[in-house]
């Protein structure tokens, strides 16, 4: 401004930082509630993977994909939680890095605000000689003209040279005031130059900061889901290695009660003797056979084919 007392300019920078304060803040807010809802989500995975059942009956192959799954499922739950803690370390940061630009600046703003005061308090200084300086002049004019028409000559002209004197003296601190207020403008404009560098700078790392810290917080969101993919690809990798003729014959081996069939019950005729024949002769017990191998999986109408796409199976 060319006001010198004017400190609108500066007024609009420091503004701006604040604002720029604030924006970390809310930044940093927003990471510590992402934490709450991860943490939370997590631990809701870990009691849904240990406290609910899921094919418990399950044997052999199909048994232990399940409970790869179940413990993958646990193993999600963690990272969850990992993440809240990693966002919350991520918010903690933030908020050094807030404080400790605000103590840094504050530094500054006290330099800037007692160069403003001295600075005003002078150039009102200055104002006020100036003003007594010009109506000294103004009484000078005067005597001057008095001094042609008055009788008491010899009284006027000691009451001129005394005003004279006043004046010389006003002036003399007049320029004096302006002389120190120039010093003090100088001082001013240097200090003000040298904030606004250091604003600007601050500024610059805010800026810097702020954008690395919400790209590293996307990252982390990436190599979480990164994480959990490979935890889903080893639930793929265990269902891949479930075999159904191996979970039927293991349940046969397991359960079986025998392998022959009951002998057919032969006739024996107690009511007419005579009519009794040579009893037929029992068939040899014939071992119970295995039905055909079993049926590959299909799938339904409008459902995709059994397929594999970039090493993943999918159904």
């Amino acid at each position: 401004s060319t006001d010198l007392t004017s400190t609108v300019g500066y007024d609009s920078i420091i503004q701006h930082l604040n604002d720029g304060r604030k924006n970390c803040k809310e930044f940093e807010d927003f990471l510590k509630e992402r934490a709450i809802i991860e943490e939370k989500y997590g631990k809701e995975l870990i009691n849904l993977s240990k406290k609910k059942p899921c094919g418990q009956t399950e044997l052999n192959t199909l048994k232990r994909s399940l409970d790869v799954f179940k413990q993958q499922v646990d193993n999600v739950g963690q990272g969850h939680i990992q993440l809240a803690q990693t966002l919350r370390e991520e918010a903690k940061k933030m908020e050094e890095f807030r404080e400790k630009q605000k103590l840094h600046r504050k530094k500054i703003e006290l330099i800037m605000d007692a160069i403003h005061k001295n600075r005003n308090l002078q150039y009102k200084k200055t104002m006020e000689v100036k003003q007594t300086s010009s109506s000294v002049s103004c009484h000078t004019a005067v005597s001057h003209l008095l001094t042609s028409f008055s009788t008491h000559f010899w009284q006027l002209f000691l009451k001129l040279a005394q005003t004279k004197s006043a004046l010389e003296d006003s002036d003399r601190s007049y320029q004096q005031n302006v002389t120190t207020l120039e010093k003090i403008r100088e001082e001013w404009q240097k200090e003000h130059i040298k904030a606004c560098e250091f604003f600007e700078t601050q500024e610059c790392e805010r800026i810097s900061y702020f954008r690395n810290a919400l790209w590293l917080h996307v990252n982390q969101l990436s190599q979480d889901c990164v994480q959990n993919d490979e935890k889903y690809e080893e639930i793929r990798k265990s269902l891949e290695m479930c075999s159904i003729e191996k979970d039927i014959d293991f349940f046969v081996n397991l359960r079986k009660t025998g392998n022959l069939a009951p002998a057919p019950v032969v006739y024996e005729n107690y009511y007419n003797a005579e009519r009794n024949v040579a009893p037929a002769r029992s068939p040899v017990p014939v071992p119970i056979s295995r039905r055909g191998p079993l049926p590959t999986p299909t799938s339904a109408p409008g459902e995709p084919d059994y397929a594999t796409v970039d090493g993943y199976s999918l159904i």
